[in-house]
């Protein structure tokens, strides 16, 4: 049991329900490739879900966007939550999908998150795939509001706590949403809430599906390779020794070099998260990695590869252990 974690917000199975997890990183859409991960890793399709007799999926978020069958994703996710197969935690994507498609308040023809050029550039692969499908694609989204923005769960065999959040564990964040909510559950009442400025619900939306963006000098725009015009900048949460924002860099998209090379600044310093050794092993996505899938730290996994730019779906397959695996990372590569 860790110091910050009350005991009922942790997920504790039944004995026979789950002995271990495997944690998946972000699908956006690539519904093929998921079922033939699912497939290597000994799960099997009955009555129409996939499952596996002792062990238990958690998608870290993103399942939708971006990839060419987002609706198969999407349906094979949920019938695997429904079914207690999976569980999964929200993604930066699947929120935003949330406030895109809500109205700003009764008969408004405004919505929570802008219909601006760049955000519906976001949706517009998921919402073309589900153009015939207007009232399953609203359901989806309801159920996206059940979703929990993190999970913590104790292993039934080690009592080895271990976590998952889609970008940024952020303790201080965490422990006061659980005040309010008991675990990492939301409510409408939140979503509206987060897209006001500077609100607590718009700081831990953003810090825990988004991660530690940190702003490039004024008026400096980085454009990424998919295209999009950036102001600001992905960074590790854990970079305890970093010493320039090129060390603190966690994106594939390198930083003007000028600004790599600069020294963190004492501002930019104070507004890190910082997630030590001491801790429980931590599952995030969001990130783009690439390369061949590993530990970023002995209780740190990023598990988001690149799928759906040609890359590999990845999980880690946990079973209760306090420092992680190289060998227990599984992935398939996605075919082009």
């Amino acid at each position: 049991m860790t110091e910050n974690s009350p005991l009922k917000s942790i997920i504790q199975p039944q004995p026979g329900e789950a002995y271990g997890y495997d944690l998946i990183g972000d699908v956006h859409g690539c519904a093929h490739t998921l079922e033939r991960l699912l497939q290597q890793m000994g799960y099997k399709k009955q009555r129409g879900v996939y499952r596996h007799p002792q062990r238990q999926v958690i998608f870290l978020g993103d399942v939708v966007d971006r990839g060419p069958r987002i609706r198969e994703a999407l349906h094979l996710a949920r019938d695997m939550v429904e079914a207690r197969s999976a569980l999964m935690v929200l993604g930066n994507h699947e929120f935003n999908a949330i406030t895109y498609t809500t109205p700003n308040g009764p008969g408004s023809c405004d919505y929570l998150r802008p219909h601006t050029p760049g955000n519906a550039r976001q949706v517009a692969e998921t919402l073309e795939q589900f153009e015939d499908h207007l009232q399953e694609w609203l359901a989806f989204v309801r159920w996206f509001v059940e979703l929990p923005l993190f999970l913590e769960i104790e292993h039934p065999r080690t009592r080895q706590v271990f976590r998952a959040v889609h970008a940024c564990w952020d303790h201080a964040l965490i422990d006061r949403h659980r005040r309010h909510y008991g675990d990492g559950h939301i409510d409408w009442q939140f979503v509206i809430n987060s897209v006001q400025k500077g609100s607590l619900e718009a700081i831990t939306k953003q810090r825990l599906t988004g991660g530690v963006d940190l702003p490039l000098p004024e008026g400096e725009v980085m454009t990424s390779a998919d295209g999009y015009q950036r102001r600001a900048f992905r960074t590790k949460f854990w970079g305890h020794t970093a010493e320039t924002y090129g060390q603190l860099l966690f994106q594939p998209d390198p930083i003007p070099d000028a600004i790599a090379k600069a020294p963190i600044s004492a501002e930019h310093r104070a507004q890190m998260v910082y997630y030590d050794a001491s801790q429980p092993p931590l599952f995030i996505g969001h990130y783009w990695l690439k390369g061949t899938p590993g530990p970023l730290a002995p209780n740190l996994a990023c598990l988001d590869y690149s799928a759906v730019k040609f890359g590999r779906l990845v999980a880690y397959r946990m079973d209760g252990e306090a420092q992680l695996q190289p060998d227990k990372f599984a992935w398939v590569y996605v075919d082009p």
